[in-house]
């Protein structure tokens, strides 16, 4: 793998990280020419955190060590984020047999991607590939916060919830190679999955996920309390005196979360606000017309 993305992306440097393996990985990563760097902290989301705050680079690559994805696709995907002037482009996978996904896999990206695609934008078909190349701005302002492989969904979360340039790109998605265990585990993985989605509607759009709270507690309360009042209004007496307290407790919960979406509201637009100075705060790219065309120019790093 090292050896085609050296052929595919000569110039470039490889960078591969040790995340505890017990096997012969290092090594020959280092006979493969790459630069090897450990994390000790488990979990791809711990690494990636390392390696983006570590690499500086102009632009960056990111990709599975497992073999899947197509190396060839990489010097397209820097073609696409320059020429279009992007931040991240995904490589979006396209299955070369029919038994590269297991189903609960094809199920729950589906699924999981659905349900981004609702609340932030139909900007993302493929949320959980593991083969992306993003600019320096989307690196050094990208906060990293999961530990394992929901940090896909954290890449696809910082770039809508900013209004990021962002595109998709075709790539052949092959079956892992003779020998390594896929540790992907389709249950654990979705529910961890899921649960870094409903943080993200809570962080980033609380206008719309404490008032749907809200709701179902009100309709819970009046559940309950309207046949109290019912009853009241029919002998003028109040039998059922603990079930109206819990009426009226969840009602004033259901308030109380409208209550909360808004002051959020407010507080995650000064968030936003902050993301994107500190977004902007990177130098990007140079653009300058030469000769009626559009060139783009990187800045160059130490």
């Amino acid at each position: 793998m090292i050896h085609a993305f050296h052929a595919a992306l000569p110039e470039a440097a490889i960078y591969v990280y040790d995340n505890n393996s017990t096997d012969d990985t290092a090594p020959a990563a280092i006979r493969a020419g790459a630069i090897v760097c450990r994390e000790t902290s488990q979990g791809k989301g711990h690494v990636v955190r390392r390696m983006l705050a570590d690499i500086e680079a102009d632009i960056y690559v990111l990709v599975d060590g497992d073999g899947t994805y197509d190396a060839t696709s990489a010097p397209d995907m820097i073609s696409m984020l320059i020429d279009l002037q992007l931040d991240m482009v995904t490589g979006l996978r396209i299955a070369e047999t029919d038994g590269v996904y297991r189903r609960g896999h094809i199920l729950g990206n589906a699924v999981l991607t659905g349900v981004v695609r609702r609340i932030f934008g139909n900007h993302i078909t493929d949320m959980r590939s593991g083969y992306r190349a993003f600019s320096r701005r989307f690196v050094k302002s990208f906060p990293a916060l999961a530990s394992g492989f929901e940090t896909a969904t954290e890449f696809s979360g910082h770039a809508l919830d900013l209004c990021l340039p962002i595109g998709e790109l075709p790539t052949a998605y092959r079956e892992l190679p003779t020998g390594p265990v896929s540790k992907l585990r389709t249950v654990a993985d979705g529910l961890r999955i899921r649960r870094i989605i409903i943080v993200l509607v809570k962080d980033e759009r609380p206008l719309q996920f404490f008032p749907l709270v809200g709701a179902l507690l009100l309709l819970i309360g009046l559940g309950h309390g309207v046949p109290v009042i019912v009853e009241f209004l029919r002998i003028g007496l109040v039998p059922r005196l603990p079930t109206a307290v819990l009426a009226i407790g969840i009602v004033l919960l259901s308030f109380l979360s409208f209550a909360c979406g808004l002051i959020l509201d407010s507080v995650t637009r000064g968030r936003r606000e902050m993301k994107r100075l500190a977004y902007l705060a990177v130098p990007g790219m140079i653009i300058r017309t030469i000769k009626g065309r559009v060139d783009a120019s990187r800045r160059v790093f130490p």
